[in-house]
Parts: structure tokens; sequence; C-alpha cells
């Protein structure tokens, strides 16, 4: 597929993908007029990569973290350092903070649901 049409199946804008391929964190063939060629995993790639920055990874880590999301997993330390792991470990820990609270909040309006629907009834 092309850019655009990646561009589109992922609500990602075109500058946003070229700056992707940029930082090296996806890599586009290139046709014989030099347009931008993806295959079908990158939708999920780019939607991994775009989770990844929402979550406030900085695009450097991604692109050392992006082999973990690969099947099979090829995972390579060649720079990981103490502030790297610090990072990533502090990132896991408010990523799980933002869950907990991101549950809690279903679980409310759950709650609050069932209580709408249950007086309604009555």
């Amino acid at each position: 597929m092309r850019i655009g049409e990646l561009s589109e199946r992922t609500g990602t804008p075109r500058r946003l993908l070229r700056y992707y391929e940029e930082r090296g964190l996806i890599v586009a063939d290139r046709c014989a007029n030099g347009y931008r060629s993806y295959d079908e995993r990158f939708v999920d790639r780019v939607m991994q990569i775009r989770g990844l920055l929402d979550a406030g990874l900085p695009t450097r880590i991604i692109k050392q973290i992006l082999p973990c999301l690969d099947k099979p997993r090829a995972i390579h330390f060649p720079d990981a350092t103490p502030e790297m792991i610090a990072i990533l470990e502090h990132e896991r820990d408010r990523m799980s903070a933002r869950i907990d609270c991101l549950a809690r909040n279903r679980d409310a309006i759950a709650a609050y649901l069932d209580a709408v629907r249950g007086h309604a009834t009555t």
C-alpha cells in the first residue's frame, strides 16, 4: 500500500509517517517511481508506535523496543544503558498506574450504566 492508504488506515498524517521512517521506526520499500510501499504489517506497527508515543516514550527508546513486539522476537541490547532501563521501568510503572485508573473508571461507568438501566425499567 502507498503512504496515503497507510495514513488513512492508521489515522496518522503522512508527514508523521515520514518522520517515523526518518527515525528508523518503519522502513518503506520503494517502487520504481520512487513512491513508498508498505506491507500490511505496517498498519499494526504504526498503531504500536502511536500507542508507545501516547504512553510518553521517546522515539529513540521505541526504536529499541520495537523488536520486542515482533514474532519471533529478535531482541538486541547493544546500548541498554542504566538510564534507558530506568526510563523503561518508570514508563512501565506509569502505564500500569494508568491502566489501573482506566479500569476503575470503566468499572464506575459500568456501575452507573447498570444503575441507570435498572432505574429506567422500574
